[in-house]
C-alpha cells in the first residue's frame, strides 16, 4: 500500500491532478477544434467545455461533504475510467451538427468521473503533511502536460482532425485511473494522533466551514479561475484577431506551457516568504492587466505574447497560497476536497461567459469584464483577512500533520 507522504504518493497524487486538471493545460486547443474541426459558434464551444465543468462542479460538491467517508482509490479510478470511455466515445463522432447534443452530453459524462476523482485527490493532498508545498508541486505536473499537449496536438490536429484532442485526453484518463486504482496513496491514522484528535478536528472543522471567510477564500479562487477561462479560451482566436502570425502564436502558447512548470514550485519555496493575503489580493490584479494588454495589444506582439505566456501562472500561484490556507484552517481536508468544485465553477461559467461577451461585445469587451470580477475577488480578500484577524488565525506559518 502507498504511503501517504511517501514520494510514490506524492507522484501518484500529482498524476491525478494533471489528468483532472486537463483544462488548464489544454484549453485553448480545446476550444479552437471544437470552432475550426467541429464548426461549432463561439457560443456552443465554449458552452460544450463549460458542461464538462459543470460535471466536475456537481460530482465535487455532492462528494467533497462525504470526503472521509469514502473509499478514495476506487472513486478516483471509476471517476477517470469514466471520463476516458466518454472522451474515447466523443472521438468517434462525426463532425457534423447532428453530433452537437451527444457531444455535449458525453462532456457532461466525462465531467462528472473526472469531478469525483478530483475531489478525492484534492482532499488527500489536504491531509499530506505540507499540503502547500505538494499543491504547489503537482502543478508543475500540469505544466509538463501543457507543454506536451501544445507541442503535439496541433499537429495531431492537422493531420487526423479535431478528434485528436478527445484521444489524447482518452488516453490521459486511462492511464491515470490504472494508476489510481493500483497506487492510490492510503490516507490513515499518520494525519492524526488519535481517534480522539480526529472527532476534535471534525468538531474545530465544522465550526470554521461555518464562517463566511472560508467562503469568501472559495469565492476568491472562483473569480480568479473565472478570470482565467474567459480569456484564455479565447488567447488563440484573439491572436488571428491581431493579425499575429500563426506560428508565432503556437510558440507563445508553448512557450507558456515552459514557464508553467515553475509557479507552483516557485509558490513552494516562498511559502513562508510572502503572505497568502498579498498573494490573493495581487493575482486579481495581475489578472486584470493582462487581460487589458492581451485584448488591446493591437499590432504589437509583446503586449500579447507575454501577459499571455504568463496569464495561467497566476493562477496557479495565487490558488497555491489560498489552498495551504484552507488545508490549514480545515485539517480534515474537506475543504479542499472542494477545489475542484470552487475552481470549476468559475471555469465552466468562463467559457460560456466569453463565448457570449465575443458574439455581443467583441474580444476586447473580456479585459473588462475581468476588471469587474479582480474587483470583487480583492474585496472579498480583504474582508476575509479582517475576519480571521479577528479569530486570532496566524496566516503566515503553514499547517503541518
Amino acid at each position: 500500500m502507498t504511503k501517504l507522504n511517501s514520494t510514490q504518493g506524492k507522484i501518484v497524487l500529482g498524476i491525478g491532478h494533471m489528468a483532472g486538471m486537463v483544462d488548464l493545460a489544454a484549453l485553448p486547443l480545446w476550444i479552437s477544434a471544437l470552432m475550426q474541426d467541429y464548426h461549432l459558434l463561439p457560443q456552443q464551444a465554449g458552452l460544450t467545455v463549460t458542461l464538462f465543468l459543470v460535471g466536475i462542479v456537481i460530482s465535487s460538491i455532492i462528494l467533497s461533504p462525504k470526503y472521509t467517508r469514502l473509499n478514495h482509490r476506487y472513486i478516483a479510478a471509476l471517476g477517470f475510467a469514466v471520463a476516458s470511455v466518454s472522451f474515447f466515445a466523443a472521438s468517434k463522432l462525426s463532425v457534423i451538427s447532428e453530433s452537437f447534443p451527444m457531444l455535449v452530453t458525453l462532456h457532461v459524462i466525462a465531467g462528472l468521473g473526472a469531478g469525483a476523482a478530483l475531489s478525492s485527490i484534492h482532499g488527500t493532498i489536504g491531509k499530506t503533511n505540507n499540503p502547500h508545498r505538494l499543491f504547489g508541486l503537482v502543478n508543475v505536473a500540469l505544466g509538463v502536460l501543457a507543454i506536451a499537449l501544445f507541442a503535439l496536438l496541433p499537429q495531431a490536429t492537422k493531420q487526423i482532425g479535431g478528434m485528436a484532442i478527445f484521444i489524447a485526453f482518452f488516453v490521459l484518463m486511462a492511464c491515470a485511473a490504472i494508476v489510481m486504482f493500483f497506487f492510490f496513496p492510503k490516507v490513515s491514522d499518520e494525519t492524526t494522533n488519535h481517534n480522539k484528535s480526529e472527532n476534535q478536528a471534525n468538531k474545530v472543522t465544522a465550526k470554521i466551514l461555518s464562517k463566511p471567510a472560508v467562503w469568501m477564500f472559495i469565492c476568491v479562487v472562483s473569480c480568479l479561475t473565472l478570470n482565467q477561462a474567459m480569456v484564455f479560451s479565447f488567447v488563440d482566436r484573439i491572436g488571428d484577431l491581431h493579425n499575429f502570425d500563426r506560428k508565432q502564436v503556437e510558440i507563445v502558447l508553448i512557450v507558456m506551457g515552459v514557464i508553467n512548470l515553475t509557479p507552483g514550485l516557485v509558490a513552494s519555496l516562498l511559502q513562508k516568504r510572502l503572505s497568502p493575503i498579498s498573494v490573493a489580493i495581487a493575482g486579481p490584479c495581475l489578472q486584470a492587466l493582462f487581460a487589458l494588454s492581451i485584448t488591446h495589444a493591437a499590432s504589437y506582439f509583446p503586449l500579447y505574447a507575454v501577459p499571455v505566456a504568463f496569464y495561467v501562472t497566476l493562477v496557479i500561484f495565487t490558488h497555491t497560497f489560498v489552498f495551504g490556507l484552507l488545508a490549514k484552517i480545515d485539517p480534515t481536508g474537506r475543504a479542499v476536497a472542494a477545489t475542484p468544485a470552487m475552481m470549476m465553477i468559475g471555469s465552466a461559467i468562463g467559457p460560456l461567459l466569453g463565448g457570449v461577451i465575443v458574439a455581443t461585445v467583441g474580444y476586447q469587451g473580456l479585459a473588462w469584464a475581468v476588471v469587474i470580477i479582480s474587483c470583487i475577488a480583492v474585496t472579498l480578500v480583504i474582508k476575509a483577512q479582517s475576519l480571521l484577524k479577528e479569530k486570532d488565525v496566524n496566516l503566515s506559518e503553514p499547517r503541518m500533520a
